[in-house]
């Protein structure tokens, strides 16, 4: 009933005069099966996937913008993005109509009107990655989809973020830049390094207004090896701020990434929507902790 109301809304005003408005979406995605954000021929892409589901109602094609562009893999906990649609459709009825067409591994949180000149990712001031490593001896099967399990070897938070903070500030990252990339320098300003252990999970959290490609699951490839105790804090930070990338020589999986969130300064939703919807992921210590 809700699409033939939207079809007639839509069909009773032509598409030159409907007028359009700027719509924002707060995105969650399961990064697993997508060949990442940004659209590609022939793969199964998140930004491809709302783009068609857009096109079913309004039969033309639309772009969306997202905020950022997370690689294969990779999940959002609140990605942002924007497009322009007819004003028939009043902007917050968004999520809902897109809920009923996308996938089970897509959801949109929230959408809302913004001014035409505000931008998903040109008005962000910074975005915010959360790494999370799995650390226990037993494998978990609902816990693999979303961490990167590393049980080789016990791993020190407190060496981990003493190889962080040195990294606050505005430094240039070559070490951790992939190849491919469009950028034309490795300069980057991070905002927050930090990581904290919860039972059997470790978690790095990065924060900055852009991050360069590839850089954070670079980051924690070699952070593993400090918290390992094979490189000590000192030789970590040595080895970046040398730029010597031909030394950085694994990513971690993509499946312990998660974009947890992106920041604005005019931002139209309520913080339960987007701030931080990343569930924690937590285990019992032992069965004699469970409640009988």
């Amino acid at each position: 009933m809700a699409d033939r109301t939207l079809a007639k809304q839509l069909s009773a005003v032509s598409k030159d005069a409907q007028g359009t408005q700027r719509v924002a979406i707060v995105v969650q995605y399961q990064g697993t099966h997508f060949y990442g954000w940004q659209r590609q021929p022939e793969k199964r892409t998140v930004q491809g996937e709302i783009e068609a589901a857009i096109e079913l109602l309004l039969e033309y094609k639309v772009t969306i913008h997202g905020a950022g562009r997370t690689d294969t893999g990779v999940h959002a906990a609140a990605q942002v993005a924007h497009f322009d649609a007819p004003k028939v459709i009043p902007a917050y009825r968004w999520a809902a109509i897109l809920n009923h067409r996308l996938s089970e591994d897509i959801v949109i949180r929230a959408s809302a009107h913004v001014p035409d000149d505000w931008h998903a990712q040109y008005s962000a001031q910074w975005r915010r990655y959360r790494y999370t490593i799995y650390t226990d001896t037993y494998p978990n099967l609902f816990i693999r989809p979303y961490a990167w399990h590393f049980y080789h070897e016990p791993l020190d938070e407190q060496l981990m973020q003493a190889a962080l903070t040195p990294m606050v500030g505005y430094h240039d990252l070559a070490a951790f830049h992939r190849a491919g990339s469009s950028r034309s320098h490795s300069w980057v300003e991070l905002q927050v390094a930090k990581c904290l252990r919860r039972g059997p999970f470790v978690q790095v959290e990065l924060q900055a207004a852009g991050f360069l490609y590839g850089m954070v699951r670079l980051v924690m490839g070699l952070l593993v090896m400090v918290g390992r105790g094979r490189m000590s804090p000192v030789a970590f930070t040595e080895l970046w701020q040398s730029r010597r990338r031909d030394l950085v020589k694994h990513a971690a999986p993509a499946r312990g990434l998660c974009l947890l969130r992106v920041g604005y300064d005019h931002f139209p939703f309520a913080s339960d929507a987007w701030f931080d919807t990343q569930p924690q992921l937590t285990l019992h210590s032992s069965a004699k902790d469970m409640a009988v």
